[in-house]
């Protein structure tokens, strides 16, 4: 069973005295259960519309269908929502309150035991740290409390909405890890919205791209990077000037690297590299290095959208 899948849903904002502005158009989204599924697209792309719709703060226009752990939203929501944790922006708690009253008092409200609680605080390596008050937490501290937070009903779908943002490398990095612990070893299926690239790459398996409100993307990551991959590969041999003149002569497309150093050439559109072993051999110049280049998510993710960059 997915736990997320929508179909042909658009959503038209409608201000007066604005045209009206359309952030969703007929989009298709499919997240199946289990791991962390990433989900990408340039400001104003509508990621946040989606989620908020997902989650039921916004009424999509007419047609479309959207489930939610195989109920429909939103007349479903109220026997799903108790599965679903959600982390929207930034956490808000009482800043004199600790990290753990902050958390059982929120367990009280969502029927969850203290046991739960310490499992949470457990999750997120914030056992040591339980009994500080919230307003002397870091910005990385204060986003995991919120991803606890968002643990307390064991979900088993966990929406988080740019987690990492306004984080400092050592905040990025601990909640990086948390959400590839989260999902290696649980149950839950999390929804990773984020505008790290980088970050989306080393834990999402799969990914959802949209543009202008629309899916243009979508698949395992391994899949959306090889479907840019352009058979580029980098040589390093003793003698680079040689090499492209050997090369040239075989028939390939070759340049130099961004910052020349006189042994290494970029061969383009290589369809076999072997090749490119075979005719440099056949004229006495060995390779030190072959490598193919795959595109990153930065690169596939701009030239998908269309961003100008």
């Amino acid at each position: 069973m997915p736990a997320v899948q929508m179909v042909a849903v658009s959503k038209t904002y409608r201000r007066r005295g604005r045209p009206p502005q359309k952030a969703l158009d007929g989009l298709d989204l499919l997240v199946e259960s289990g791991g962390v599924h990433g989900f990408l697209g340039p400001n104003g792309s509508g990621k946040t519309t989606t989620i908020r719709v997902l989650l039921g703060l916004v009424r999509p226009d007419h047609g479309g269908d959207i489930r939610l752990l195989d109920q429909p939203v939103p007349a479903g929501l109220p026997e799903v929502i108790g599965s679903v944790g959600a982390l929207v922006e930034t956490p808000l708690f009482f800043p004199n309150f600790s990290g753990r009253r902050n958390l059982r008092l929120l367990a009280e409200t969502a029927g969850a035991s203290r046991a739960r609680v310490e499992e949470c605080l457990e999750i997120v390596d914030l056992t040591d740290r339980a009994n500080d008050r919230f307003k002397g937490y870091s910005l990385g501290m204060k986003q995991r409390l919120g991803i606890a937070a968002a643990l307390l009903k064991a979900p088993r779908l966990l929406i988080l909405d740019e987690p990492s943002n306004g984080l400092d490398p050592a905040g990025i990095r601990d909640v990086r890890e948390l959400i590839r612990r989260l999902g290696r070893d649980s149950d839950t299926t999390v929804l990773l919205s984020s505008h790290l690239l980088a970050e989306i790459q080393q834990v999402c398996d799969t990914v959802t791209i949209l543009a202008r409100g629309k899916r243009v993307a979508s698949g395992a990551v391994a899949d959306v990077l090889a479907g840019r991959s352009e058979g580029e590969i980098r040589v390093r041999v003793p003698d680079a000037g040689l090499a492209a003149t050997i090369l040239a002569a075989a028939g390939f497309s070759v340049s130099p690297p961004e910052v020349p150093d006189g042994r290494t050439l970029l061969v383009h559109d290589v369809a076999m590299p072997g090749e490119i072993t075979r005719a440099l051999a056949a004229q006495g110049t060995y390779l030190e290095e072959l490598t193919p280049l795959t595109a990153d998510l930065e690169t596939a993710f701009l030239a998908i959208t269309g961003d100008p960059a």
